[in-house]
């Protein structure tokens, strides 16, 4: 089973979005999922580069989230592995989200997918876009948190 860095129960994450956005708010939402879905995933099959969320008719979707059928999937079904999959997210988280996105500069995009108790979870993010400066900081203070790791770590 190939899964990416993480916990053992992670299916995918989305580095870009952390390098690419200041995540302000993050809220856990489930999927619906067909079938041959879970199975992909299941094989770590996915990829959250490209997705996003929209909020449309107080319903939440993920677009663009990247589900490669497997081969041996069933020959009846027609797989799409970039359709529109609907966000299973109470009223109230809904509400929230769709007030915070609706200032400006904020979007919300998925982080991680993993697996909790059995069913695939989507970890989303409200964020705000990083300019290029912020961008250069971010990796600056990353680079410095490692070396100072790496001081500690020689010297004890």
């Amino acid at each position: 089973m190939s899964q990416s860095k993480g916990s053992p129960a992670t299916i995918a994450q989305n580095r870009r979005a952390r390098h690419e956005y200041f995540i302000e708010e993050k809220v856990e939402a489930g999927l619906a999922l067909l079938g041959w879905e879970v199975k992909s995933l299941r094989a770590g099959k996915c990829n959250l580069t490209d997705a996003y969320i929209l909020i449309k008719n107080s319903e939440a979707w993920v677009i663009g989230m990247h589900i490669t059928p497997l081969l041996a999937a069933s020959t009846h079904v027609v797989a799409d592995p970039t359709r529109t999959r609907k966000l299973l997210l109470k009223r109230r988280e809904l509400d929230r989200l769709t007030g915070d996105i609706q200032q400006k500069g904020h979007t919300c995009v998925p982080l991680s997918m993993y697996w909790s108790h059995g069913r695939a979870k989507l970890e989303i993010a409200v964020v705000k876009g990083k300019q290029l400066h912020d961008k250069r900081d971010s990796e600056k203070q990353r680079d410095w948190q490692r070396e100072k790791a790496r001081v500690m770590r020689d010297r004890g």
